[in-house]
């Protein structure tokens, strides 16, 4: 018994170190290396071959448990040490992405390589995307020619859907984009990335995963500029990029805008700090009055808490309205200003139900206030309005243009009489 008691521990011991000398040597991907390798020098660059040697060799090789060796033979042609160098005691081969011609055409078939790959072994997916965010930030590792490549692969693997645009975020890498790495990668997986789809597909996914409002982060801190980035990106080709990046800062601005002018309302602030505040930052912003007439009006409609009931609500909406005349006032010196804002009252009378009656008595006070012409009036009756409610919003507003007309019509007549 005493014996039997004593072995228990040794025996444990034993199936404990064996158990975990076998799973060291499952994971050894030696003899993986060195079957992909061999099939890659088997089939050369003839890339039809080396699509179907992947397919055939996946039902004999564990490319579940290898799969980051398998993506770093197919791009450097070997196993890649950390930092992106090649590690010297493995088998490589010379025939891989790194190796290949440095040309779109190129790029577009080693693509394909990959897709029929990822369509075969689904489950490589996660594998391949993860690969993909390592060598990015492995880019100081790789030479200028292996960098163009992998951004040029990168920027159809995109277009094409095969990789999510949260990849990006290895870019953001504060060594990559100090030394300028990340800031010339982007420039070649955006062409690429652009020249298979368009700005539109583009800015959808960056969207999707946040990264719309990120692309100033490609530069160092002291170039992070709007002016730089479009110089930058405007210079390598890039307007579109460039238009884009410019355009989502304009509604970053016009976000914290309409926020900061909520909270000055709020708070009750004077209307002469509000109009003050609202030139200078629509001047920092490089906004147009029309954009800034429609913060404006969306600040003011947003600070009120509104009646439930549509007869009590007209009659504060015209109080309220009437408030803040003035700083409708100082942002309505266009003609298209007037009609921006006419639009924006009919938009909202439209998509909130209980101001459809409003609109006729809105529109009528702001032009006792000064704020809309009988010009801007008359140009959206006849040319300037939208859809939303169209039909309903000319009929309250018929009576009114008919007076509004004819008081002009009697002002010319007794302008005719003076003369």
């Amino acid at each position: 018994m005493n014996n039997q008691k004593q072995q228990k521990p040794t025996l444990t011991g034993q199936r404990f170190k064996t158990r975990k000398r076998d799973e060291k040597e499952r994971f050894d991907p030696t003899q993986f290396q060195e079957s992909i390798v061999q099939g890659l020098n088997q089939t050369g660059s003839d890339l039809e071959a080396v699509a179907k040697f992947l397919d055939a060799s996946g039902a004999k090789l564990d490319y579940r448990r290898y799969a980051e060796t398998l993506f770093d033979i197919l791009v450097a042609g070997g196993m890649l040490a950390p930092g992106g160098t090649l590690s010297d005691d493995m088998t490589r081969t010379e025939f891989c992405l790194f190796t290949a011609n440095e040309d779109l055409e190129t790029m577009q078939a080693y693509a394909q390589v990959f897709n029929k790959l990822i369509r075969r072994y689904k489950y490589l997916e996660k594998g391949f995307e993860e690969e993909i965010k390592k060598l990015l930030l492995f880019l100081k590792g790789f030479d200028e020619s292996e960098r163009n490549k992998l951004a040029m692969l990168a920027g159809i693997l995109l277009a094409n859907g095969n990789i999510s645009a949260s990849i990006l975020n290895s870019l953001y890498n504060e060594n990559l984009v100090k030394e300028g790495v990340s800031a010339a990668f982007a420039v070649k997986l955006f062409k690429s990335w652009i020249y298979e789809k368009d700005i539109n597909c583009v800015a959808c996914s960056l969207r999707k995963v946040g990264m719309d409002n990120r692309l100033m982060e490609l530069f160092p801190a002291n170039k992070r500029s709007a002016e730089h980035f479009s110089k930058y990106f405007t210079d390598a080709g890039l307007k579109e990029l460039a238009d884009f990046a410019r355009n989502q800062l304009s509604i970053g601005a016009r976000k914290e805008l309409q926020k900061e002018l909520h909270e000055q309302m709020a708070r009750g602030d004077p209307q002469r700090e509000i109009i003050a505040y609202t030139r200078e930052e629509m001047k920092k912003a490089g906004l147009s009055e029309q954009a800034m007439i429609s913060i404006i009006w969306s600040s003011v409609m947003s600070c009120v808490e509104w009646n439930k009931k549509e007869e009590l609500v007209t009659e504060q909406a015209i109080k309220h309205l009437k408030q803040y005349s003035p700083l409708l006032k100082a942002f309505t010196s266009q003609g298209q200003s007037e009609i921006s804002l006419l639009v924006k009252v009919q938009e909202y009378c439209y998509d909130n139900i209980h101001f459809m009656k409003a609109f006729q008595k809105i529109v009528v006070l702001l032009y006792k206030a000064d704020v809309l012409s009988e010009e801007a009036i008359l140009k959206w009756y006849s040319e300037g309005q939208q859809n939303k409610g169209k039909g309903m919003f000319l009929e309250q507003m018929k009576k009114f243009v008919e007076w509004l007309k004819n008081a002009e019509e009697e002002s010319e007549s007794e302008e005719d009489e003076a003369d």
